[in-house]
């Protein structure tokens, strides 16, 4: 997928692993629409990269305020491109030490932004593709989205984020499936244990504690590092259908 030309959206692009990414795109030649709720951080960011980049704050569970987001993006370039990685967090145990059970709305709440979000950016971002002239190959555009290695490898109290993540990965093949014919490819970043705002949160002595877990290298992952995988992911037209974890052979321990 040729970037230089095209547009793109990517949620959560305002910080973290989605402004990583709005970077790079942007160097690469994109036109690209930064989706998130948080217009300060949003429209500093489109103002510093200037004309290639827009900010539309947008929620990702609202359908009006992403097709809006698509649509801004469609009438910059063709929209081939779309990087999900808005997302939330979230701890607690299915039951706690004093017998009280998960919260539900917290649950339903996780689950509606990271996979309902996810699917609706990714639903709305397929259907202007696939209205696209073909490129090589007959491809008309990429989508991809993010996880994590709790999918896999989910940590006491990630109940709620863990089923949202492996609810992402469960997407990747058969929407993969269901846009071939349009010529539209799907693929999953899952990150590992990355230095981004949320885990900027943590004391420094923390910070090391994790990077120390991860076999090698024995770092936080960056932004950039996702960032990178993305643009190979758009650059090379052979991957699809497929979950990609990004983590420096970590695997997560149960607590």
């Amino acid at each position: 997928m040729r970037i230089e030309g095209a547009s793109a959206v990517v949620t959560g692009g305002a910080s973290g692993l989605g402004e990583a990414t709005v970077r790079r795109l942007v160097a690469a030649g994109a036109q690209v629409v930064i989706l998130d709720r948080d217009d300060k951080r949003g429209e500093a960011l489109a103002k510093e990269l200037g004309a290639a980049a827009r900010f539309a704050k947008t929620d990702v569970t609202s359908e009006a305020e992403v097709q809006a987001a698509v649509q801004l993006a469609q009438s910059l370039a063709p929209l081939r491109i779309s990087v999900s990685c808005a997302g939330v967090g979230w701890a607690q145990r299915t039951v706690n030490k004093e017998g009280l059970p998960h919260d539900f709305e917290v649950f339903k709440t996780v689950i509606n932004i990271n996979l309902v979000g996810t699917f609706n950016v990714l639903r709305l971002a397929a259907a202007t593709m696939a209205k696209n002239p073909p490129l090589t190959d007959g491809e008309r555009g990429v989508i991809i989205n993010t996880a994590s290695v709790a999918a896999y490898d989910g940590q006491i109290g990630q109940a709620a984020y863990a089923a949202s993540k492996a609810g992402v990965v469960g997407l990747t093949l058969p929407v993969a499936r269901d846009l071939s014919k349009a010529g539209i490819r799907v693929l999953t970043i899952a990150p590992g244990t990355f230095d981004t705002p949320m885990l900027a949160l943590l004391p420094e002595e923390a910070r090391q504690a994790l990077a120390a877990g991860i076999p090698f290298p024995a770092r936080l992952g960056q932004p950039d590092d996702f960032a990178k995988l993305a643009l190979h992911m758009v650059d090379n037209g052979y991957l699809n259908g497929e979950t990609v974890r990004l983590d420096g052979a970590l695997r997560m321990p149960p607590k």
